[in-house]
This record gives structure tokens, sequence and C-alpha cells, in this order.
């Protein structure tokens, strides 16, 4: 069975269990070395817990790369048992090869880059210091993971053209989640208000500004339904901002896949904008709320001149809003509100988009695995006759794109 190393911001953070998830779905072994952001986490994988980091707090999460790498180190038996290191964010590649060079380990790296953080699009020293740390640690990696094409083509190939060879795995969810069959729900009902979600990571305050601006504008024919926990870092004051207001819901922490089902149930549409990196990452970003949402035929709403609005466009998944945005999505709402069969029609298209469009297909990850130890291979890093791939399945997943350098 091949082994990976996973590398992982966040041990509890959902996409990270999604990624487990679906190494072991394509019968892939994993041993996580992982950061934690709260201290109720409990793994359900092999894990060295690499120490606590904050969200915001850059020195702090700067010196974990050390200590955390340290502690990979330490634990060497494990890392050197892996046949590939999987690494999730910049900084977590860099423990990922520091914890490398402490072990005296040559083990082909994958870096997968989930967002373009804010470091790295500064037009500033600061931000000039990020692209050359990731340009050089990304040289050396085997392979790029991204989770939209517009990382690409907007950040990667503008930065680092011919550093990487990329392979695109979108945010869909993990094929043996509990998810069950799909969802048929009814037609909304135009006798109770319209719900509207935000669900997951709630960061954008200009998301959150917009969303009360409908609750207010539209009262009771409306309520804004919340799950997920405030980025406190990002929105400050989201507690004052929601109190006193009878048409808007906040569910805290839920569970993911586990609470999806029971979420997006009690809802009729979700919101899928964010401003949070407003020009730049917000504009490239595809969010698990459109694979979620999709699958749970619950509609999406997006900001035009997205690429989530471009994918919502592509499969007919959705509203797109255009700018002025505090004027046009509450007159959008008032107008779905009134006359809900386009939801309806959009749900029917939901359903009958295929299974694969929200869910990873089976193989997609292994393929991906198998790829970048062949690469190794090739190389000379690493020898595939002393890795079992028997469990590996292929998939019609999207290909490689770029140029191949090694360490």
């Amino acid at each position: 069975m091949t082994r990976i190393a996973f590398f992982g911001h966040d041990a509890a953070d959902a996409a990270v269990r999604r990624r487990v998830q679906g190494f072991r779905d394509d019968g892939l072994d994993v041993t996580g070395f992982m950061m934690h952001r709260r201290n109720d986490v409990s793994p359900d994988w092999d894990n060295v817990d690499l120490g606590r980091t904050f969200d915001g707090n850059y020195l702090q999460r700067v010196r974990s790369i050390f200590s955390g790498a340290r502690k990979a180190a330490a634990e060497r038996a494990k890392l050197a048992g892996a046949d590939v290191i999987y690494a999730r964010n910049l900084d977590m590649l860099a423990t990922a090869f520091l914890a490398k060079r402490y072990a005296r380990l040559k083990t082909p790296v994958i870096y997968e880059s989930l967002d373009v953080h804010r470091l790295l699009t500064r037009k500033d020293l600061i931000g000039l210091v990020f692209r050359r740390i990731e340009g050089a640690l990304l040289s050396r990696s085997r392979r790029l993971v991204v989770s939209s094409p517009a990382f690409l083509e907007n950040h990667f190939d503008v930065r680092h053209r011919g550093r990487y060879r990329a392979t695109l795995v979108e945010n869909r969810l993990a094929a043996t989640a509990g998810l069950g069959p799909r969802p048929a729900p009814p037609v909304p009902d135009a006798a109770q208000p319209l719900r509207i979600g935000w669900v997951g990571v709630l960061r954008c305050a200009r998301s959150l500004d917009l969303l009360l601006g409908v609750a207010r504008m539209l009262g009771p024919r409306v309520r804004i339904v919340m799950h997920g926990m405030p980025a406190k870092g990002e929105i400050k004051d989201f507690n004052d901002k929601i109190q006193g207001i009878e048409n808007v819901e906040f569910h805290g922490r839920y569970r993911a896949p586990e609470d999806l089902s029971r979420i997006y149930s009690g809802l009729d549409l979700v919101w899928a904008g964010d401003f949070m990196e407003a020009g730049y990452n917000s504009l490239w970003l595809l969010p698990n709320r459109l694979y979620e949402g999709g699958y749970h035929a619950v509609p999406a709403i997006a900001p035009s001149g997205t690429q989530t609005a471009k994918w919502i466009a592509g499969h007919g998944a959705g509203f797109i809003v255009d700018e002025d945005l505090s004027v046009n999505l509450p007159a959008l709402v008032e107008q779905l509100s009134a006359d809900r069969s386009a939801i309806a029609a959009c749900r029917d298209r939901l359903l009958n988009l295929p299974e694969s469009v929200f869910v990873q297909p089976r193989g997609e990850l292994a393929a991906l695995i198998e790829d970048t130890l062949r690469d190794s291979a090739e190389a000379g890093n690493v020898n595939l006759d002393q890795i079992d791939t028997t469990d590996r399945r292929n998939s019609g997943g999207p290909r490689p794109q770029g140029t191949a350098l090694g360490e």
C-alpha cells in the first residue's frame, strides 16, 4: 500500500479531513503531520501533532514552521516510511521541506495550494519575499495541486511559469462521506421565507454586510441562515452585527461531511461570494459551497466576474449578480422570493448533472500519487518496484499540465 505523509495546517479542518478520506477511498495509507487550531481535535488517522497555530498570527505561524519541522523529524521512522509527502498550503510546504532536511530524506513532495494567500499578492518587499520563497519550494516539488484553474492562470503561470507541473483537483465531496442518495427537495414554498445559507468559514465582512442588508430590506420574506465559525480576525464585530435581527440565524460550528445533509436540507439558496482578498484570491477560488450545495440541489448565488460565477454559468447551477451588490442582491432575492419557479428549475438542472461534478471520482487521487511517483522514479529518486500499487485505481480525472522540475 502506498504511504502518504500529509502535512496539514489544521487537523480539524473540513477540507483536510476530506482529503484524508479521499486518499483512503483510493486505497492509500495516510499518516498526518499536522498543526491544530483548537485543542479539542481527535483525528481518526495516525497523526503526529505539530503544535497549535492561530488565524492571522503570521509571526507565530512562521515560528511554527521551525518547531513543527523539528517535531516531524523527531518521528523519523513514520516520516521515512512515506512514499510521498503531501503538503497543503505554503507554510506547511516549508515545514515539510525543513522536516525532510532535518531527517535527511529524499522523499518526493507534492504542494497543494488551496488558496493564493494575500501575502503572495502584495506589491511590496514582503510580497516579493514570499513569492520568492514559494517559487524556490515549488521548483523543488514534484507536483502542484490546485482547486481552481484560475489559480494557475492568474498566479502560478504569471509568477512561477516553468517551475511546476500542475494537476487540478476540485473541492468536491469525498466519495465515501456518508452522503447517501442525492435528495430531491420539493419546490420552495412561497408561503415560507426564502432561506439563504452562508456555510463554512465565515470570513468575509462584506458578505456579512450584504446578507444582513438583504435581511433588513426584505424582512419576514427572507431568512439568512449561517453555519460555521466567524473568522474573528476578519469580522471582529460579528456578534454585535447580527444581534437583534429576527430573520438571521447563526448556528455555529458543524462537522463536515456529517452535518451537510441536515444543513442544506434547510436552505433554498447558498451564498458563494467572497471578498476577503478582493481582486485576487476571492476572484479565483471555487468554494466548497458550490459542490456541497450542488450535490444537495441547493443553487448558489455568486458575484459576476469571478471564477465561481463562471462555474455556475457553465453548469447552470445558480444565479449571478452584478455590482452594485448592495442594490442588485436584494433585488434578485426579492424576485426569487416572489416567483420560486426559477429556483425549482435550477434544482432540477443540478439533480440532472452527473454526480461526479460534485463528488470526487474514485481513483483520481491515486492516479495523482502514482504519476508523481513515476516522475520521481524517472528522476532517480524512487524505486517503483518497492512500492505496492495493487490498491491504485486509475480515473478519468484531469491530467497534469506544465513543466516538471525536480529536486
